[in-house]
Parts: structure tokens; sequence; C-alpha cells
């Protein structure tokens, strides 16, 4: 199949993707660097920063959010606060992790932290049906406190 597709010019990164993973290691592996397809293979690895990058955005947005649940929606504390409490530990725990293997995102964390307040801020108004301007336009809490694992608002 390889043979084929390099007969019609095809490019197996954009036909097979798991098959080039395959055929990419094995190259690797046989240490046949002349055959390595570098530019997908470089963007490859390039995408894995960028996808630790997304992630741990996610878990930071996650987790303001809850926050900003426990804090600010008291029609639904009463009844939600255990959960909104196992959310925000797990979120900590899984940001920990993120950091713990990769420390060199720990001041991506920061640079993220502002937008991703405000993103979070948005999605609980919508979400909670509370005006906007319930929440605090500013961080409530330092980055190190919201990542403290002893610390709820």
């Amino acid at each position: 199949m390889v043979a084929q597709l390099i007969k019609n010019h095809t490019n197996l990164y954009d036909t097979d993707y798991n098959l080039w993973i395959l055929e990419t290691v094995k190259k690797l592996e046989d240490r046949d660097f002349n055959s390595v397809d570098w530019e997908n293979l470089i963007e490859e690895v390039l995408g894995l920063s960028r996808s630790d990058k997304r992630k741990l955005e996610s878990l930071l947005m996650r987790l303001i959010e809850h926050l900003l649940t426990l804090g600010y929606w008291e029609s639904e504390k009463e009844r939600n606060q255990a959960h909104w409490q196992g959310e925000i530990r797990n979120f900590r725990k899984q940001i920990k992790k993120e950091l713990k293997a990769s420390p060199s995102l720990k001041p991506y964390l920061q640079h993220i932290f502002e937008e991703s307040y405000q993103d979070s801020r948005e999605i609980v108004s919508d979400k909670s049906q509370l005006p906007l301007n319930i929440f605090p336009e500013k961080p409530f809490a330092p980055l190190e406190q919201i990542l403290d694992e002893n610390w709820l608002p």
C-alpha cells in the first residue's frame, strides 16, 4: 500500500494517518532518517504542545466556572454544593498532574488566567441565568489561590 501511495505521489499522512504513524515510527527505529516525512512529523510534535495547552486551558476554565458557581449561585448552592466541590477538587488535581508532567506550562497558565476568568464568568452567567454583573469583573482570587486545594470561595 505504501509503495502504491508513493507511486501515485500521494502523501500517506493525508490518506491513512494511523499507517503514517506506524511507518514513521518504523523509520525512526530503523534510523532511516532520510525517508522520514519531517514536515508532518514536526507539525505533529508541535501539535502535542498545543494540545497540552488547550487541555490546561479547558481545565482552568472548568475550575473557575465551578468556583464561581459555588461562590455566587445561592439558590442552587444547598442542592449542588457537594457536586461542585467534587468537581473543583477534580479539576485542581487534573491541573496539578498536567503541571507535574510539564512544569514549563505553569507560566502559560498565568498568561491565560485573565481571559479564562472572563470566559468562565460569561459561561456561568449563561448556565445560571444570573446577570453577568453578579460575578466580579476582576478575578475574585489570584491564580495561586484558585489552584490551592484547601481554598474555597
